[in-house]
């Protein structure tokens, strides 16, 4: 949720931000801008809409420099507007930031400023932090800034630069992502590693109240308060081609596809070479205090919530440990019951999720041990949590998550799976079954996605459709609830997902001639009762395209009007298969109506504040 990109250097500075920030359009945003000290004075150009609008001005006025700093913005305070647009400036135009993030008590700095004689041009929070940091400049920008954090209460990354001292870029992280690039005679910051992998691999990470000082040849890092601090650089070893569409029209589309390697790349090395036990070198939790863990709290947002829900059936049913699942956004605030027998599992794709990450504080806080699983090494979440599991899927740029969210579940069969066989409660046999089974994933997958064309044609028939409804029972519940969510994020059409055992609570009454309904009845013991279940909705003239296991094909087929088989697999591993096809559904579905698949209204891809 927006983007910053910041360069000092020898280069001119306009298309190295303009292509950062296409790199962080992932993200989502409804406007951009960027600022650049021109060697005479600060200039600032924005526009709201797509990058396209921005570079359209810019083509006839560009900004030449080598300093500057851009922004996308995702509207928080103020509606997308050229105004509402960062950077934002004081009222000497000398001062210029950019903002990721929440100032939370920022208009009782306003009244303040206004007070004082200051005018605001835009509706935004992060104004107040350009007039601040002039208010408090007394010839020395890194204080000038230190000064006017201290003054703020909430969540921000910072970029900002003046015209009085256009050799330093200053970069301040507080609870928002913030990365600082290191090249030869050029330094960078940014909100995530692609925006400046074309130029530099190495790299310092922000962490929590600490700020940076960039000119081209150092970077000083300090606390807020101005303690210098020492930090090791990292090194990034992934291409940049893997963020790369490779030949798919979407990178949804090439997301879906790259499942397969995705599944084997997570299992990879925490598997035992005779494949009979899971190994997970990571987990630094010994087994005496996995005995003693009593309950389990699984914490997530959105698809990884849905993730979450079958990891609860996962552990539930492998580790015998009871799980409660919870939305992160509300976890802190209902005082949940959290003790140091408590385990707490936070899960998240960026590792930057504001709300799962203030869920992970406040369980640490309570002398929980808290397990992350996320897909960034190096994130907040993976750096603050006890123990991590990274999912290996890659870089994921289409804000809807596809491959994200199956090596989630992959994660959470393995640690159930090492749970189990940790605490004794599944015999050796089992888990080398089970385990058995996972390595057929990948390649089940390749044949659901050889059968692409058949979902293509159920989706461009249910985009007609204004509502629909998803049903299934048990673990296939959560999976309707996952392929409702991804419907609703890409097409905008309104569907809902009920356990399909609800329906006649309430439910049916909503059921009338020709409403699609998806059903998916991959779980063997209640096969016959989804199957009452679907005939219920087709008596009220439900148009129903079921999902069911290869064997099943026959007999499911008398009660749905279309079917889609998935290759046979252990009842538990049925969701990393029954998805895919949901997913093609809601891409298809979103193509059909003409709209950006990687880029849905009103989303982004990592929700940084609460």
């Amino acid at each position: 949720m927006c983007g910053i990109v910041g360069y000092i250097g020898y280069r001119e500075t306009q298309p190295i931000l303009i292509e950062g920030l296409k790199k962080l359009e992932y993200r989502g945003y409804d406007s951009a801008g960027i600022a650049v000290h021109t060697g005479q004075k600060l200039e600032v150009t924005k526009s709201v809409g797509r990058l396209a609008n921005l570079e359209n001005r810019l083509t006839g006025e560009p900004l030449c420099g080598t300093v500057g700093i851009g922004h996308t913005r995702w509207a928080t305070h103020g509606k997308p507007s050229d105004a509402n647009s960062h950077p934002h400036t004081d009222n000497s135009l000398k001062f210029s930031v950019v903002h990721n993030g929440i100032i939370e008590n920022y208009l009782e700095l306003k009244e303040e400023l206004v007070q004082e004689g200051h005018r605001f041009l835009s509706e935004t929070d992060t104004e107040v932090i350009s007039h601040l940091v002039a208010v408090e400049y007394e010839g020395d920008i890194v204080k000038a800034v230190q000064k006017a954090v201290r003054k703020m209460r909430g969540a921000f990354a910072l970029g900002v630069l003046t015209e009085h001292e256009p050799d330093r870029l200053v970069a301040v992280r507080y609870a928002s992502p913030l990365i600082i690039g290191v090249g030869e005679g050029e330094k960078f910051i940014a909100s995530d590693i692609p925006a400046i992998l074309e130029y530099t691999r190495d790299i310092y990470i922000l962490e929590d109240g600490e700020m940076a000082v960039l000119t081209r040849d150092r970077v000083d890092l300090f606390t807020i308060e101005g303690n210098p601090i020492a930090k090791d650089v990292f090194h990034v070893n992934w291409d940049l081609m893997t963020a790369e569409k490779g030949g798919y029209d979407h990178f949804m589309l090439k997301e879906i596809h790259e499942q397969p390697k995705a599944y084997r790349d997570t299992m990879r090395g925490r598997i035992s070479e005779d494949g009979r036990s899971v190994v997970l070198p990571e987990i630094k939790l010994t087994p005496e205090q996995l005995r003693g863990i009593n309950r389990v709290h699984i914490v997530a947002c959105g698809t990884a919530m849905h993730a979450g829900m079958v990891g609860k059936t996962v552990i539930e049913s492998l580790a015998r440990l009871p799980v409660e699942t919870d939305v992160a956004s509300e976890y802190r605030y209902r005082s949940p019951i959290i003790t140091p027998e408590t385990l707490v599992i936070v899960v998240s794709q960026s590792g930057e999720t504001a709300d799962t990450l203030a869920a992970l504080r406040e369980a640490k806080r309570c002398g929980a041990h808290v397990l992350a699983i996320t897909n960034v090494v190096g994130s907040s979440v993976a750096r603050e949590a006890d123990d991590v599991i990274i999912t290996l899927a890659g870089p994921e740029i289409a804000v809807a998550s596809t491959k994200a969210y199956t090596s989630q579940l992959i994660a959470f069969y393995l640690l159930g799976l090492y749970m189990a066989q940790t605490l004794g409660t599944q015999e050796e046999a089992r888990i080398a079954h089970i385990l058995a089974a996972m390595d057929s994933l990948p390649d089940q997958v390749e044949k659901i996605l050889a059968q692409s064309d058949t979902v293509k044609g159920i989706a461009e028939a249910i985009s007609k459709h204004s509502n629909l409804f998803f049903i299934g029972r048990g673990i296939d519940y959560a999976v309707a609830l996952e392929g409702s969510l991804k419907l609703k994020e890409i097409s905008y059409i309104h569907s809902e997902a009920y356990a399909a055992g609800e329906l006649k609570h309430g439910t049916l009454a909503l059921i009338e001639e020709g409403v699609p309904v998806i059903a998916l009845l991959t779980q063997e013991d209640l096969y016959e009762k989804t199957l009452s279940n679907i005939k219920e909705v087709k008596a009220r003239g439900a148009d129903v395209f079921g999902i069911a296991n290869e064997g099943h094909e026959a007999e499911a087929a008398k009660s749905v009007d279309t079917l889609f088989s998935i290759p046979r697999t252990l009842p538990l591993l049925t969701p990393a298969l029954s998805v895919v096809p949901l997913q093609l559904l809601s891409y298809y579905a979103s193509l059909a109506l003409g709209h950006d698949v990687d880029k849905p209204r009103n989303l982004a891809k990592s929700v940084t504040v609460e």
